[in-house]
């Protein structure tokens, strides 16, 4: 907010440092901890992080330009992180969950507490060394969280604070004794981790996980039903809190043609009425974003669409503006999505209008960007809420409400493509890609998909015995069709789901391999991409139509089997895929492989205040 203002010093570490840091990590007893300690540690360092609240709001709020409703949603948002954990970690790990070894947490300048803290939390209470790599941006906060981790009982080797710029992650990660790696940032990025992974396996001969949590190309569709006051309050929120520098922010509005006219103006006077400037006073909407050159991008891209013949509404910028890297909150009027090459991660946001007839054609635009990390809809018509939310690909959908401020344990946050590779955080399987053998989860709901029924029959007409029983094992341990609704306030009904990821890469060595990829394949509800190898002679053509040679979409998962070698060649193979970052698996000592990351989560989140409100509550009394 003014660059004049001196928040702290730090003193940055050298990439020999980095890898010496990685090797204390590997020698400590961290893992030898019972995880009752553990979860207690976190539950230790969230009760002082509440007492704590006043100096860590200044800190974000001084080192981050964050306004003080933001910064003290973020420092809960931390302290929900670590007790989720925490509890997660207590009820669901036992004797088979052992730690992957030191993992490397990379984490962003726009959450600089809470996902930091969500990182480290995580991995901790599985046990993990971690090396704690904040946002060049931002390290004193996450300095503050470091300091309240070792206070709270985690070791000075557990938990190491690496601060840096872009070689020291690159250090961290390729130091030999890096067991995985949690990142948010860029797809960008991203990418250049899974491919440094790439060039080695873990110490047990699997691929390093890398959980990614990536950008977004966010958009809403408003139709004509929708309450237009609800729009704007819900738009304005989305697109301009934060100034924009959420990865669940809305980029694109598109708005039925027969309402846009209207919402448009009420949104530009919504607009007017915003206030921008130093983030210390509660009278402030919009802060800065987060440096100069972030500044520099923003303003090239507005002039780029301005060019272009696009109308642009903004908001003037006040005199104090000066001393920081202001962005006025904007408003481009757009003719197609195509126009948007890359996400804007600022206080911009994009108009488009379609016609009611043209909504399957607007939401096969949206996916086809190749995003889906949040996804908004106002309607108040059910029928348009099942089109649309069962045909867009988003990881979190918003009904009738904004699309951001995600609650840990309430709508667990992450995308998939080009936004994430799962799992999400703050839900039931995050902890799951940090140990080596993920817990169980609920398992599979009603009977087995009717394909996988089939094929484990027909192995068992062909005397495949052992494949047929594999198959329903696989049935068994699948969590194909959960559903569950989650805690949350009364008026919104928060949902989540497991649906199947699509196309599966499969490399088998040996006959039996590719049975048992076939079973996981279809066990989870997917197609699997076959390339190597023929498909059982016999096979019914009903159960056939599940594979094929070359997938219709990207990746979403590959299954390989074999040593050390053909692992590897599959992780490097996968890595050099253009498209979003895809996750190679190999089998467990039991020949299963790990169902759950075959598997997309989708969180739902309704207001169900908007359609009539919410029927349950007449029933009480």
């Amino acid at each position: 907010a003014d660059r004049r203002d001196v928040v702290g010093t730090v003193f940055e570490a050298s990439a020999d440092f980095a890898r010496a840091a990685v090797a204390r990590a590997d020698g400590s007893g961290w893992a030898r901890a019972p995880v009752t300690e553990r979860a207690a540690i976190l539950e230790r360092a969230a009760d002082a992080m509440q007492a704590r609240m006043p100096i860590l709001l200044g800190l974000i709020v001084r080192e981050a330009g964050k306004s003080l409703p933001n910064a003290i949603a973020e420092v809960r948002e931390a302290i929900d992180f670590l007790r989720y954990y925490a509890a997660q970690a207590r009820s669901t790990f036992g004797p088979a969950q052992e730690p992957l070894g030191p993992v490397v947490c990379i984490s962003p300048w726009n959450f600089p507490l809470a996902i930091f803290t969500g990182q480290v939390a995580a991995a901790l209470v599985a046990g993990n060394a971690v090396l704690a790599k904040p946002a060049e941006e931002t390290p004193l906060i996450a300095a503050e969280a470091v300091r309240l981790l070792h206070e709270a009982g985690v070791p000075g080797d557990a938990l190491q604070l690496i601060p840096g710029g872009g070689e020291i992650g690159a250090a961290l990660v390729a130091a030999p004794q890096t067991a995985g790696v949690l990142f948010t940032g860029s797809t960008e990025v991203a990418r250049l981790i899974q491919r440094q992974l790439a060039s080695r396996l873990s110490a047990s001969g699997r691929p390093i996980p890398l959980v990614a949590e990536t950008g977004g190309q966010n958009a809403m569709i408003v139709d004509s039903s929708a309450l237009a006051e609800q729009v704007v309050a819900d738009v304005i929120a989305s697109a301009f809190d934060s100034a924009g520098q959420r990865c669940s922010a809305l980029r694109i509005l598109c708005l039925q043609e027969d309402v846009a006219d209207r919402t448009l103006a009420m949104l530009k006077g919504a607009l007017r009425e915003l206030r921008i400037g130093r983030t210390d006073r509660l009278a402030v909407d919009i802060g800065p974003v987060i440096t100069d050159e972030a500044k520099e991008g923003i303003g090239r891209h507005i002039e780029a669409m301005r060019a272009l013949g696009c109308a642009v509404e903004q908001q003037p910028l006040p005199e104090e503006s000066a001393h920081g890297s202001f962005v006025p909150p904007t408003i481009i009027e757009i003719d197609d999505i195509a126009q948007l090459r890359r996400e804007v991660f600022g206080p911009v946001l994009h108009v488009i209008r379609f016609p009611r007839a043209g909504l399957d054609a607007l939401v096969d635009a949206i996916n086809a960007t190749g995003y889906g990390l949040t996804f908004g809809l106002h309607t108040r018509l059910d029928d348009t809420v099942a089109q649309v939310t069962g045909r867009v690909k988003a990881g979190n959908l918003y009904v009738n409400r904004n699309v951001i401020g995600a609650i840990v344990g309430v709508q667990p946050f992450g995308g998939r493509g080009l936004s994430g590779t799962g799992p999400k955080a703050g839900g039931p399987l995050y902890l799951g890609r940090l140990v080596r053998v993920p817990p169980a989860f609920a398992g599979r709901v009603g009977s087995f998909p009717s394909a996988l029924a089939d094929f484990a029959d027909w192995l068992a007409a062909e005397g495949e015995a052992e494949a047929s029983a594999m198959a329903r094992r696989c049935g068994d341990a699948s969590a194909l069709g959960v559903e569950m609704a989650l805690p949350g306030p009364v008026g919104e009904r928060n949902l989540y789901a497991l649906h199947p990821r699509g196309w599966i890469g499969m490399r088998p060595a040996t006959r039996q391999g590719l049975l048992r990829q076939m079973a996981a394949v279809l066990a989870t509800g997917n197609r699997g991409v076959l390339q190597d190898m023929a498909l059982p002679r016999g096979l019914p053509p009903h159960i056939a139509t599940h594979f094929a040679s070359r997938p219709e979409g990207p990746l979403g998962a590959v299954l390989v089997e074999g040593d050390a070698g053909r692992i590897g060649a599959a992780v490097r193979d996968v890595a050099g895929l253009l498209g979003p970052v895809v996750s190679v698996h190999a089998a467990g000592a039991d020949g299963m492989y790990p169902l759950h990351w075959l598997l997309e989560e989708v969180s739902t989140s309704i207001n169900t205040t908007a359609a009539g409100g919410n029927a349950s509550l007449m029933m009480i009394g």
